[in-house]
């Protein structure tokens, strides 16, 4: 590893220069999210505010739309996860007039240009584990402080399994896995190289993150998922954490007991920066905007949202918010663990990827029937370079670990053959040779596909992996879900299946398979490539 530190940078470089094109890009005025590439447009005014974003804020769009009413001012919200936001700041020209992460953390390594300025923390919320209340108990994590060391145990003995954000993907995730290497490593006041090159670390660390049930590319998704399905255990933010329980006792159901890994809690700091393009009118709006959120009045509606606005302590009116019957501990002083330098930091990404996360098991179910001819083919095989030649994988922190699985299933009307590669060697880029050179032809059946998909998972021990199934089409399929449905159900496995959408794909076919498998689907109209660089993201 010597040398890491000049490769770091040049790695830094290629990972801005490789960005992909950013939404968001479009002028003023008033079209809709969909006209002008946001996620999310708040107000109606003729000046415009564009502001690229970390998804947790996504919750406090009613309060910003209230600034964009008083201002009479138009604001547009483009979410993406903290590594995109990062690799964005590092490029020449930089399509937003605001930059809220989750973290500052991606502000240092990711604005080499020195083009944010004005940044102010708007919230803090730390990273915790919510552990269903019975298990919490069980566990004997009640009442008590509890160190990564008794998570880790836990794992060990086969009692605790968990669900959690890819740490090459997501801040909550990235956060996690940094706080739990400071807490195996003994708290050093810094990480270096030479500390992750200990045997003991990377055998504790595979430990640890062999309790992943299911990984996800989004903190707020993860959510969701966690609420969909019968899992013990998640890793998220605290406000997260609260709005689950918000939403479990609205139901009924066992609420989650809150965590503090003491020895290694991360923060999630939530900075808003300028992004100086030269606008001076831009300035003195993003400037009245970061205003109105740091008022007495705003904080105080945020920490209504589970955030917190300091280190120590919540105002005495929310702490019905922050309750402590769920384990949340609101008089609690956050003492953040310090992050590594950014070519440890990357090294630290590095070994998740291909080191330390359980490995992947991704079953890639392909269109080829005969509208994907032409542009459609060649933007699939675009896509699947960036996933399986791996010097394009690395540029994203997507590449394959030693013991993972890809499954190639191209299908039409039926299925056109079964290919298959474990590890990131010459067999996986043989399976891009595959994608490449197989011709495009006749109807299209997605199921027969995925049920295919699932025989070859049947033959796995799927605990020992992250399985998920990737689906791509982009036509209605002729054949039956019923049958897809009863195969999965008599399967018994949480296997998500992805779904890509294309062409003219019938967007009630895949939420049908998303709503079965607790997944999601993924738009790949607009770019294919970044669709699928996403989709991989959350296994």
């Amino acid at each position: 590893m010597k040398g890491y530190g000049k490769w770091a940078g040049a790695f830094l470089a290629l990972l801005c220069a490789a960005g992909l094109a950013l939404a968001g890009c479009g002028g003023g005025g008033r079209e809709s999210a969909e006209d002008s590439g946001a996620d999310s447009v708040l107000g109606s005014g003729r000046e415009t505010l564009r502001i690229l974003s970390g998804s947790e804020n996504e919750e406090l769009e009613p309060i910003l739309e209230n600034f964009a009413e008083e201002q009479n001012v138009r604001i547009e919200m483009t979410y993406q996860g903290s590594l995109d936001i990062m690799r964005a700041l590092g490029r020449e020209e930089i399509p937003y007039d605001g930059v809220w992460p989750a973290s500052s953390l991606w502000l240092s390594v990711g604005d080499t240009n020195f083009k944010v300025k004005h940044t102010e923390s708007i919230s803090i919320t730390p990273v915790v584990f919510g552990i269903r209340q019975s298990l919490a108990e069980e566990l004997g994590f009640v009442g008590r402080e509890v160190s990564v060391n008794d998570l880790l145990e836990a794992i060990r003995g086969g009692n605790l399994r968990f669900c959690m954000t890819s740490a090459t993907q997501s801040n909550s995730g990235a956060s996690a896995y940094i706080g739990f290497l400071y807490a195996l490593l003994g708290n050093p006041e810094v990480i270096t190289s030479e500390d992750l090159e200990d045997p003991g670390l990377q055998e504790q660390m595979t430990e640890l993150l062999s309790g992943v049930d299911r990984s996800s590319g989004s903190s707020d998704w993860l959510k969701d998922m966690f609420l969909e399905g019968g899992y013990d255990a998640m890793v998220n933010y605290e406000c997260l954490i609260i709005q689950a329980n918000e939403e479990l006792e609205d139901r009924g159901e066992e609420t989650l007991q809150v965590v503090y890994p003491y020895d290694g809690l991360s923060i999630a700091d939530s900075p808003l920066g300028y992004v100086d393009n030269g606008d001076d009118g831009k300035e003195e709006l993003f400037l009245k905007l970061q205003e109105y959120l740091l008022s007495d009045s705003v904080q105080n509606e945020i920490q209504r949202t589970g955030r917190r606005t300091g280190y120590a302590g919540i105002s005495e009116e929310n702490r019905d918010v922050f309750r402590e019957d769920w384990g949340v501990q609101p008089d609690r002083v956050l003492s953040p663990i310090r992050m590594p330098a950014s070519d440890v930091l990357f090294q630290c990404l590095n070994l998740y990827q291909t080191e330390f996360k359980k490995p992947s098991l991704n079953v890639y179910c392909l269109d080829y029937s005969g509208s994907m001819e032409g542009e459609g083919n060649e933007q699939l095989v675009e896509a699947m370079g960036q996933l399986l030649i791996q010097e394009e994988a690395a540029k994203n922190f997507l590449q394959a670990s030693e013991h993972e699985v890809n499954i190639l299933i191209p299908f039409n009307l039926s299925v056109l053959g079964v290919y298959q590669a474990e590890g990131p060697g010459e067999e996986l880029e043989e399976l891009y040779d595959v994608v490449r050179d197989q011709p495009v032809g006749g109807g299209t059946n997605m199921y027969e596909a995925a049920m295919e998909g699932l025989s070859m998972l049947s033959e796995y021990d799927l605990s020992q992996y992250t399985p998920a199934i990737i689906l791509l089409t982009d036509g209605e399929s002729l054949d039956s879900f019923d049958d897809f449905r009863d195969q999965y159900e008599a399967m018994g496995a949480d296997v998500p299946v992805f779904s890509i959408m294309f062409g003219d794909a019938q967007p009630e076919q895949l939420e049908q398979l998303a709503e079965l498998t607790n997944a999601r689907v993924f738009d790949g109209r607009t770019n294919l490539t970044e669709a699928f660089r996403q989709v991989k993201g959350y296994n």
